[in-house]
């Protein structure tokens, strides 16, 4: 990629898996891209261990829900799933996605969750951040600063200090979620039955619904910040 084929992202989401980046946040994905903002996602893996589907209908899911939701690009690094240990090569590629794309928002899944891929890839992601502001680092690439940094929830959700009401837009992703039949949907032959077809985007809904109620909407999703969030005013 050279210099002329970069197009700035205003945000830029990154997670381990297809379907990470749907499951945390994908109503203020489809919120923001309705809004017009340039929405990219990068996922580090195919996925290949998956019990069920392949890399191929795990692509073809990961298209539709990223058209669904107004994703403007979607990448995949290809790195190993369940073999996220290489920080080292990960973050020289993650440092050029970001400094390729120059989002002003990165997100990234929350620091701890049940699957250690997750929290591999909140890690590496982070570390990548700082990196790519560094001047004498990958030097053939120009440094980009990050504004922003968001943390969202897969598995388990903590106590988030951001939420982002997506009340209008839920049934984006719904769609999106179901978009992923081979992960979530208990159907055809020869499935293997898991923790995420056995009524986990239920289990979803409930947790944004719940979100949404404490906070007087709908639906509601959440996010955590490592520094405080600024505001001009109470």
């Amino acid at each position: 990629m050279t210099k002329q084929e970069i197009k700035p992202l205003d945000i830029l989401v990154f997670g381990a898996h297809p379907d990470d980046a749907e499951i945390g946040m994908g109503g203020t994905i489809a919120k923001q891209a309705a809004a017009g903002f340039r929405i990219g996602i990068c996922d580090l893996t195919y996925a290949e261990l998956s019990s069920n589907g392949t890399v191929d209908t795990r692509q073809d899911e990961a298209n539709l829900a990223s058209n669904i939701l107004g994703v403007s690009t979607r990448t995949c690094l290809g790195f190993p799933d369940r073999g996220l240990r290489n920080f080292d090569v990960m973050i020289e590629q993650i440092v050029q996605q970001i400094r390729c794309s120059q989002p002003r928002v990165v997100c990234v899944p929350y620091w701890k969750d049940r699957h250690p891929d997750h929290i591999a890839c909140s890690e590496v992601v982070h570390e990548a951040i700082f990196n790519a502001k560094l001047r004498r680092l990958y030097a053939d690439w120009a440094p980009w600063n990050v504004q922003k940094t968001y943390f969202y929830y897969i598995n388990n959700i903590y106590e988030p200090n951001l939420a982002v009401d997506v009340s209008d837009v839920y049934i984006q992703k719904q769609a999106a979620l179901e978009s992923y039949r081979s992960q979530f949907i208990m159907e055809g032959e020869n499935l293997v039955p898991t923790l995420i077809n056995q009524g986990y985007l239920e289990n979803v809904e409930r947790r944004d619904a719940l979100l949404g109620a404490t906070l007087g909407v709908k639906y509601a999703e959440g996010f955590a910040t490592k520094i405080p969030h600024m505001v001009g005013s109470l």
